[in-house]
Order: structure tokens, then C-alpha cells, then sequence
């Protein structure tokens, strides 16, 4: 995780010319889907991470959760179905977003990396206070495989990234 920090200091994109609403935490779980329009969004809820910035931390937040965030052993209830059918690619998700935006998404892997990052941090903190007693849900007893995995995962991607 320490070179993970380092990374992405050392990778950190430009701000954007136009900063916006970055949810800040923005997955399926946090949308509510029309029933009668496949994929239209009609409401995005858990709003509290929200803050004004790059845009493209939202759908690096996205993309990491695409894909499973817990190692093949581990895969439970909080595990993705976005690789059932009907649900597009990670790439289909980023070019239908540059295609609506017109943002240049050459940096995109960045974004997915640091998405990796604050997940397995926000993992780490709740294995911790498994681990200390301070809560007794037995689901976070695993905890610290997956943020393991998940900054096996982003470190994996830093070093695909890095020429």
C-alpha cells in the first residue's frame, strides 16, 4: 500500500479544466435502475462522500467495483455480477462514458488504480476494527484477504501502467 501511495503521488493527472460532482463512491448499489428503461439511471443515492473534482474518479470507482473485489475463495454476496451477460466490458464502459462526455480518458487506468486504493483502505479500516473487537459481524472475519488482494490488484495495474 506504500508504494501504491507512492505511485500514485508520482502519476497524479492534472486537475481538470472543469471540475465537477464526483459522487465519490459511485457503483451499482448506490443507483436505483428504471424497470421500464434497461439501464437508464433514475436515482443515485449515498451522497456523503460527495465532493466537487475530476469527474474520472467516479468512473475509476466504477470500474473497480466491475470487477471482484475479493479473491476467488472469497466470492459472497458482496461479489460483482457485472460479468453475468447483459452488462457491458469495463473497455464498452469506458468508451460509451468518452463517447457521452467527450473527456479524454487516456488516464483512465490512473483513476481505476487510486479507486483500488481507497477501497482497500476503507476494507482495511473495518478489518481493523473487526480485529479489535470494536465490531462482531463475522462477514469482515476475512477482511484482510481482500484488501490483500484488491492492493495485489492495483499494484499489478501500476506496474501494467508504468513504462
Amino acid at each position: 500500500m506504500d508504494a501504491l501511495a507512492g505511485w500514485l503521488r508520482e502519476h497524479l493527472p492534472a486537475d481538470p479544466a472543469t471540475p465537477s460532482v464526483v459522487h465519490g463512491d459511485f457503483k451499482l448499489d448506490n443507483v436505483m435502475l428504471d424497470p421500464d428503461d434497461v439501464g437508464r439511471v433514475v436515482a443515485v443515492f449515498d451522497w456523503e462522500m460527495s465532493a466537487l473534482g475530476d469527474p474520472l474518479v467516479d468512473i475509476g470507482i466504477l470500474l473497480a467495483y466491475w470487477s471482484p473485489t475479493a479473491p476467488p475463495e472469497q466470492r459472497d454476496a458482496l461479489t460483482t455480477i457485472t460479468n453475468r451477460p447483459g452488462y457491458l466490458t469495463p473497455r464498452e464502459v469506458v468508451e460509451r462514458y468518452a463517447e457521452r462526455s467527450g473527456r479524454d480518458m487516456s488516464a483512465i487506468r490512473y483513476y481505476e488504480i487510486f479507486a483500488l486504493f481507497k477501497i482497500a483502505v476503507v476494507i482495511q479500516q473495518i478489518y481493523y476494527r473487526y480485529v479489535q473487537g470494536q465490531t462482531s459481524d463475522g462477514r469482515f472475519a476475512t477482511f484482510g484477504a481482500r484488501v490483500a488482494y484488491l492492493a495485489r490488484h492495483a499494484a499489478n495495474l501500476a506496474e501494467m501502467s508504468t513504462p
